[in-house]
């Protein structure tokens, strides 16, 4: 069920018009992913307002944090393609039993990241390099991050549910519903209950512990989609969970490669400067901050990427091939445009973006040379996100892992080794490593798609002609 109350697949719907089809996908994704990075810049801004170590510290705390949650981004995207493909196939029955699934795996996921979280969060903090002057405040906001993981993971499986039927627009609204009240809850916990950096992750956790409990209305109660579940009554598929596992877990892996490559960037930052200058907390702070703009580029590029997971995923279990291509073609073309644009309007008000989050000269001067230099990969990480997406939806879910692990290891850490401890280069060379990562992974992911389209099309003309 949409928002407006009709209970039905939206096949039919998206085939009449496959161009509009990713932006009714991509376009309140989009809304939804402008409200939750407009909360991610508020909450660095507030936390800059408590110092650049609580900056730094909420860098250190980032890479963990999402490292549980790259699990589960990663086989919820196996859960929208599999859902997808069985709408696609006309088959409600395997859509229903896929979401029944996702479910059982949210509540065993949630689980497992709470505990790892509690155990070996603080040590694996103090691996990442964060220091006597950071660990105390990274230690105070990530475990409280952690009690909450069970319903940010089951969050994410629900939008995954809900994205795989073609439904945007309800995740969206509740998302962007959370993040208001996350914005909202952010001063109130931070400075009027004087909590400091713990305020934001308790307003983080109260946010999306909300979010949650609406989605289980929605879904449970409402039965507020076109997907029906019946949990009492669950029958395992090993079939099914194959398939989610086959296309999600290599995406799930590759989330936690760039979670693993922020912590070994972390470590390394922070290691470039004498200790008793403090001037890596301070580059550590100016990389977070750097991130922070980076992800107001990457709505987009997310948006029309999952949307594309979705319309492709449902031409696929069609055998509709030519509406593939067209939908690929044209939704890299607008990612990659969108890329470019806001890569020029970010490099020429560098400084100005920077300024808004700290006052502090040094991680100004840090973070405007990173947008500087990281903004000529933006068009190339447009494309190797939605090649690979596009992959899943396909069925294919390695090489997405492959390509991440290409991206971040064997050349970005590579490169960065080499700049920094061989031929003892200065900071940019490590923001130069991530361009040069970023364009060759676009050209890989690029080569690999149009292998993987080539071997769909042989596939199913194989099996019988495409329905037209």
């Amino acid at each position: 069920m949409d928002i407006t109350g009709k209970k039905e697949s939206r096949l039919e719907e998206f085939k009449a018009n496959p161009r509009r089809a990713i932006w009714v996908l991509a376009l309140p994704m989009m809304i939804g992913l402008a409200i939750q990075t407009a909360y991610m810049v508020v909450d660095m801004i507030f936390v800059g307002q408590v110092g650049e170590e609580a900056l730094a510290a909420v860098q250190f705390a980032g890479p963990l944090m999402f490292f549980g949650l790259g699990i589960v981004f990663g086989l919820g995207s196996g859960i929208t393609a599999v859902i997808a493909n069985f709408i696609g196939a006309e088959d409600k029955k395997g859509a229903d039993n896929s979401a029944e699934h996702g479910v059982a795996l949210g509540l065993i996921l949630g689980a497992v990241v709470t505990t790892a979280g509690f155990l070996w969060g603080k040590d694996l903090l103090l691996l990442a390099g964060a220091s006597e002057n950071t660990i105390g405040p990274a230690w105070d906001y990530f475990s409280i991050i952690v009690i909450g993981y069970m319903f940010m993971v089951l969050s994410v499986f629900f939008r995954s549910i809900l994205t795989g039927e073609g439904n945007v627009r309800t995740p969206v609204i509740i998302q962007a519903m959370g993040t208001v009240v996350n914005i909202i809850l952010d001063p109130i916990f931070m400075f009027s209950l004087d909590m400091g950096v713990k305020g934001a992750a308790v307003a983080t956790v109260v946010s999306q512990t909300a979010v949650c409990f609406v989605f289980i209305y929605m879904l449970f109660v409402k039965e507020h989609a076109y997907v029906t579940f019946a949990m009492k009554d669950f029958s395992f598929s090993s079939t099914i969970l194959k398939k989610i596992f086959l296309i999600g877990f290599p995406a799930s892996f590759s989330m936690v490669l760039m979670s693993s490559g922020n912590f070994v960037f972390n470590r390394i930052i922070s290691g470039m400067f004498p200790s008793e200058t403090q001037m890596g907390d301070l580059a550590v702070a100016a990389y977070g901050v750097g991130s922070r703009v980076d992800h107001i580029f990457l709505m987009p590029s997310i948006a029309i990427a999952t949307g594309l997971v979705t319309v492709v995923g449902m031409f696929h279990g069609a055998r509709r091939m030519d509406l593939v291509r067209q939908v690929i073609y044209y939704g890299m073309n607008r990612a990659a445009l969108i890329g470019i644009v806001l890569g020029a309007i970010f490099y020429f008000n560098a400084e100005v973006i920077i300024s808004v989050f700290t006052d502090d000269t040094y991680v100004i001067v840090f973070g405007k040379d990173y947008v500087h230099i990281l903004v000529f990969a933006y068009p190339f990480i447009a494309i190797s996100m939605a090649s690979g997406r596009i992959l899943q939806g396909l069925g294919f879910g390695m090489p997405m892992l492959v390509i991440t692990f290409l991206r971040v290891f064997l050349i970005s850490v590579v490169l960065t080794v080499i700049f920094v401890y061989w031929l003892n280069k200065p900071i940019e060379w490590i923001w130069i490593s991530m361009v040069i990562s970023m364009i060759s992974s676009a050209i890989v992911a690029s080569i690999w798609l149009q292998w993987g389209l080539r071997r769909v099309e042989k596939r199913i003309s194989q099996v019988a002609p495409s329905p037209a």
